[in-house]
């Protein structure tokens, strides 16, 4: 049983683990954008960031999300996700005032399709139901290179070692 943890208390993830080495599963959610699908995961022919947060409304989230959205401006190679349990207008609004271009900022929130798939939802806690802090690197054939839960959520996520 994979954990986080919140505050120092340890946190059950659920759904099916994903590792290095494992294939990516394709996973539909919402785009922030125009509430279009967008797939995340699988072979897509390139190299693919998935950042997980568990909402864009809170200091860490906004601040990675800020820091990522630096850090992939000018990587032509990688496509840079933001998956959070936000309903994709509240999202869609902090991108536009937070000047968010170089990241597809996305929502799970129709079924936690995304959050079962890759083993970051998180299980009993107060923040039961939404997810843990993760990233995921995916080659361009859909295997999954690098691989961090966050083990604090309140705490950022090694952005080099991401990028």
């Amino acid at each position: 049983m994979a954990t986080t943890k919140f505050k120092g208390t340890d946190v059950e993830l659920l759904g099916n683990e994903v590792n290095v080495g494992d294939k990516a599963p394709a996973v539909t959610v919402v785009n922030s954008d125009g509430l279009g699908d967008v797939v995340v995961g699988g072979s897509t022919g390139k190299k693919q960031l998935i950042i997980v947060v568990p909402s864009l409304d809170t200091g860490v989230c906004a601040t990675e999300t800020r820091n990522f959205n630096q850090k992939v401006a000018g990587l032509n190679d990688v496509t840079a996700t933001i998956v959070s349990l936000d309903l994709p207008f509240a999202s869609g609004r902090f991108c536009q005032a937070e000047g968010i271009q170089d990241l597809v900022v996305t929502s799970d929130f129709r079924n936690k399709d995304f959050a079962n798939a890759y083993g970051v939802l998180l299980g009993g806690s107060v923040l039961a139901g939404v997810t843990c802090r993760a990233i995921f690197v995916v080659n361009e054939e859909g295997v999954v290179t690098y691989k961090e839960i966050v083990p604090e959520i309140t705490e950022e996520p090694n952005y080099d070692a991401a990028i």
